[in-house]
């Protein structure tokens, strides 16, 4: 396998290759600390490169394999989104409040993947405090797309996307509070999966909106994002609203046929929101899963429109709480100079933060003031539940919903930076799902113009399997999950 291959290979074909002893961990990890130094310039996909400790873990992952105690996992390299908690490594959130701030622990998810064997590169760049679609929101600068370099990857995991689209990783880590795994999945070309809330321990991850936030694992395939989740999943007892329900082994039922499965396809998935060759793009893809004995039913999510305005007014609201603990006194930047209690609280914020974070801590805190409440808040979270409930009906009728994950292919950098409405138009067909709390998935659909799209499934409660059966199987019949991009002194 040349170098070139072997960057983008996925890490269940690495997996076997470090089994066979083709290839040593250490090897590995070094040819990825290699490309990354030699190509993120074009990208800025990674804010922290921990290459010492990285290197520490992949001889630490060659001994494990060299004693038979190896999972899967043990000894592939990956990067962690820049809101995951790693004791002793920056954990910036890509802000500035946070640009110092080294944490005394891991997350439970860096936990259970080191634990499992991974090799950590380091961290990924993301939008604020994950506040954003586009990755241009970061304190450290705006993300590339490795496809072309003058669009965006996608947010707010846009710099784990295009570190697993340009070969940096074979997997990286992501959170989704309204579509942040599936959207930079589909702009990039990569799979994402965003599981059912709960199923994944928050604990460790800095908050955006708590009752939306949601890790998963973005991947080149189906299949190694079933091998991740494997290890990513389980009950917390630290975590509150981690959910105590059995994990089973994702990778088992992969090859399980799919004749016979429903899928629903949601009128207004396809309307006038959608580019036109993307929806033809979307249909063709259907026809692949049709093509394998799936039935395609139609079927109406009569609320998809009201979940934008619903979202951004829960999170925000959920985000003016979580950050408030951000003041100048308690950790996080604090100004300098300031000449009273309250000057530190206003400077130390407003230097903090950026302006979209900014943005919606003031929506938020509008959104719960007096007088307010009931008018906004309170109303959003009773539209919640009708969201809620419209996905319930219509998962009587079919086993899998599917349509497109974003509305577009990639826009160019600063094309929507100064319109936060037509920004947050990127998120129409992804936030729903995190409102209704169920899991998401996108996997690559196509190429529009030389640029990736998306196929999103999304599925019932804790039925991350079918998705990614349904997923997997797409991905045996097309080959748009092994396609690559070109970046500039590199044949691929």
């Amino acid at each position: 396998m040349t170098h070139t291959d072997l960057c983008y290979a996925s890490a269940t074909t690495l997996s076997g290759m470090l089994d066979n002893r083709d290839l040593s961990a250490v090897e590995l990890t070094e040819h990825c600390l290699a490309r990354i130094k030699r190509f993120d310039s074009q990208l800025n996909s990674v804010i922290t490169l921990t290459e010492e400790q990285a290197l520490v873990a992949a001889q630490a992952a060659d001994q494990r394999r060299a004693v038979g105690e190896a999972t899967p996992l043990t000894g592939i390299p990956l990067l962690h989104k820049d809101i995951f908690c790693t004791a002793g490594v920056k954990t910036t959130c890509a802000s500035r409040m946070l640009q110092e701030f080294k944490p005394p622990y891991d997350a439970t998810v860096v936990a259970k993947l080191s634990a499992a064997g991974a090799v950590t590169l380091g961290k990924t760049n993301m939008d604020e405090f994950a506040m954003g679609a586009s990755n241009e929101t970061s304190f450290f600068g705006a993300v590339a797309n490795p496809w072309d370099t003058t669009r965006v990857p996608g947010g707010s995991s846009g710099g784990s996307a295009a570190a697993v689209a340009a070969g940096f990783a074979p997997l990286s880590t992501g959170t989704d509070t309204g579509g942040s795994i599936r959207q930079p999945a589909a702009l990039c070309g990569i799979t994402g999966l965003k599981p059912t809330y709960g199923r994944i321990s928050r604990l460790g991850i800095i908050a955006f909106a708590s009752s939306l936030d949601q890790a998963g694992p973005m991947a080149r395939s189906a299949e190694d994002a079933a091998m991740m989740l494997n290890a990513m999943c389980g009950v917390d007892s630290g975590d509150s609203t981690s959910a105590d329900v059995s994990v089973p082994d994702f990778t088992a039922s992969l090859n399980r046929p799919i004749a016979g499965l429903r899928i629903g396809l949601p009128r207004e998935y396809f309307g006038g929101d959608l580019d036109p060759d993307l929806a033809a793009h979307i249909h063709k893809a259907l026809s692949e899963l049709e093509a394998e004995g799936a039935q395609l039913v139609d079927i109406d999510l009569p609320h998809t429109r009201q979940a934008i305005a619903t979202y951004y007014v829960i999170a925000p609201a959920e985000a003016s709480a979580n950050l408030s603990r951000y003041d100048g006194v308690r950790f996080g930047h604090r100004c300098d100079n300031p000449v009273d209690l309250m000057d530190l609280y206003e400077r130390s914020r407003s230097e903090g933060f950026g302006a979209e974070v900014q943005r919606r801590i003031l929506v938020g805190t509008y959104a719960l003031s007096a007088g307010f409440y009931d008018a906004y808040f309170k109303k959003a979270q009773q539209v919640r539940r009708v969201i809620s409930d419209d996905f319930q009906r219509a998962f009587s009728q079919v086993d899998v919903i599917a349509g497109p994950t974003a509305p577009s292919i990639a826009f160019h950098h600063g094309e929507k930076a100064a319109d936060p409405i037509a920004m947050y138009m990127e998120d129409v067909y992804t936030l729903s799902v995190n409102l209704a709390g169920l899991p998401g998935m996108s996997v690559p659909a196509g190429l529009i113009n030389g640029m990736p799209i998306g196929l999103q499934l999304i599925g019932r409660a804790f039925d991350e399997q079918t998705l990614l059966r349904a997923g997997h199987f797409f991905q045996q019949r097309t080959d748009w999950h092994t396609q690559r991009p070109t970046l500039a002194g590199t044949s691929s």
